[in-house]
């Protein structure tokens, strides 16, 4: 494939340096979860039940959290949400490690409330810097570097934990996390394009709610939702095989390999001529899921066997975001961005225990049946919405303003997929260490 579109995107002023700081600052915040289980599990001894009561309240957190540090960042600008969120990661991961369990669930749950928006930051003012044409591309590009941020995370989590212990890996977690924070405030990177900002009345402007938040957007975000769930079933479906098989210690290997699928889907989705519709890229996904139940053999066939729906994982992910942009105007990127972020959480929230549920009652390879077919059903209850999606949104000037109702052009690029969205290589260390305790298998 041709690497023009990259070069150009790279020619943007700015666009580079806020790549390279989005994948950084990634690094520590996708870290956090496993940090946190591996400290509660084992550190504190507590096994893994109250460690995902943790992880529960950090994600419930995080849920609410995301759509109002979005709401706020489009009324208020970027530097204020980031210091806020700033100082609250500082102060959490500096004390984590020394709190007791009722107290370090509560602060899990406020944590995750001010969570620093690292992952939709960089989509928003990514959207913002790169001409309409390109945005595919870069947003392409994001998602790739995400990748690359849950394949040294949560590994970097594990091996500071067993080595250097949890409270130096935390307090080096929140000193990350502050310097990504740092580096976002000093950057400054714009939330609205020029134009935007023109077309709104130099952002004075306010779009109601109910002009974009309508039964189709909710159908968008239902099908985020899908994604994840398709994802996160599939990953805790291919720990169990192995770990059923006795091939845990290839684990870690065969997610890795799963998230390089990922990467050469992205790139590859990146240069096309135009995006695909994310209820087509999800169904397809779910689809290809299903046949992985009748693979046998060694581990290299069943990862072999994810290859179609593994290229498809960030492209699946990035047209949800292609989608969104051209429903959203610029006033309320951030808060849909945030709402996006939420619908993907819930995704692979429900799917744990639902997947966990059928790889203890039925076996891991009904798991990918019941993963794929899931996400199928979930586009197919979107599609009657999504046949309805709205027209491009106008813009509302205050009364103040000069009373101009501009239409907000169409954006149509993907992006990368959030923290919970991605199969983590770090992830599947951690059940390599632990596998019995973390995923449930038929064994138990």
């Amino acid at each position: 494939m041709a690497l023009a579109p990259y070069r150009r995107l790279f020619n943007i002023p700015g666009v580079p340096t806020l790549l390279l700081v989005g994948l950084l600052a990634r690094v520590p915040a996708t870290a956090t979860g496993m940090a946190l289980t591996l400290h509660v599990a084992e550190v504190m001894g507590l096994r893994y039940g109250p460690a995902g009561v943790v992880a529960m309240a950090s994600t419930i957190g995080m849920a609410i959290g995301s759509p109002l540090a979005g709401r706020f960042v489009d009324r208020h600008g970027l530097r204020p949400v980031l210091t806020v969120t700033t100082v609250a990661q500082a102060a959490f991961w500096s004390c984590a490690w020394a709190l007791p369990f009722p107290a370090l669930v509560a602060a899990a749950a406020l944590a995750g409330l001010l969570g620093l928006p690292v992952f939709s930051v960089t989509r928003q003012c990514l959207a913002a810097m790169v001409p309409v044409e390109q945005r595919r591309t870069g947003f392409a590009l994001d998602s790739m570097l995400v990748e690359l941020s849950y394949m040294a995370g949560p590994a970097l989590a594990v091996a500071g934990i067993t080595t250097l212990g949890s409270g130096v890996t935390m307090t080096v977690i929140g000193v990350g996390m502050s310097a990504a924070g740092l580096a976002l405030i000093v950057l400054n990177p714009p939330v609205r394009s020029a134009e935007e900002l023109a077309q709104a009345g130099a952002g004075k402007a306010r779009v109601p709610r109910r002009q974009w938040l309508t039964p189709a957007f909710v159908a968008l975000l239902g099908t985020a939702a899908a994604a994840t769930f398709v994802l996160t079933a599939t990953e805790l479906s291919l720990v169990a095989t192995m770990n059923q098989a006795g091939q845990t210690a290839w684990v870690g290997l065969a997610v890795a390999i799963w998230c390089v699928f990922s990467l050469i889907g992205g790139f590859v989705y990146g240069g096309l001529s135009r995006g695909l519709s994310p209820l087509g890229l999800i169904a397809a996904m779910g689809l290809a899921t299903v046949p992985v139940a009748l693979v046998g053999g060694g581990w290299h066939w069943l990862i072999l066997a994810l290859l179609p729906a593994g290229l498809l994982c960030a492209p699946s992910l990035s047209a949800t975001v292609d989608a969104l942009t051209r429903w959203v105007p610029s006033q309320a990127r951030g808060e849909a961005m945030g709402f996006h972020g939420t619908a993907l959480l819930i995704g692979g929230a429900a799917s744990a225990p639902i997947a966990g549920a059928v790889i203890d009652g039925m076996g891991p390879e009904w798991a990918f049946v019941v993963a794929g077919l899931t996400g199928v059903a979930m586009v197919l209850v979107a599609l009657p919405f999504w046949r309805r999606r709205p027209a491009p949104v106008t813009v509302i000037a205050p009364p103040a303003e000069a009373a101009d109702v501009v239409d907000v052009a169409e954006a149509a690029e993907p992006v990368a997929h959030p923290v919970p969205a991605v199969p983590a290589a770090g992830e599947a260390v951690a059940a390599t260490a632990a596998a019995s305790a973390a995923v449930p298998s038929p064994r138990d």
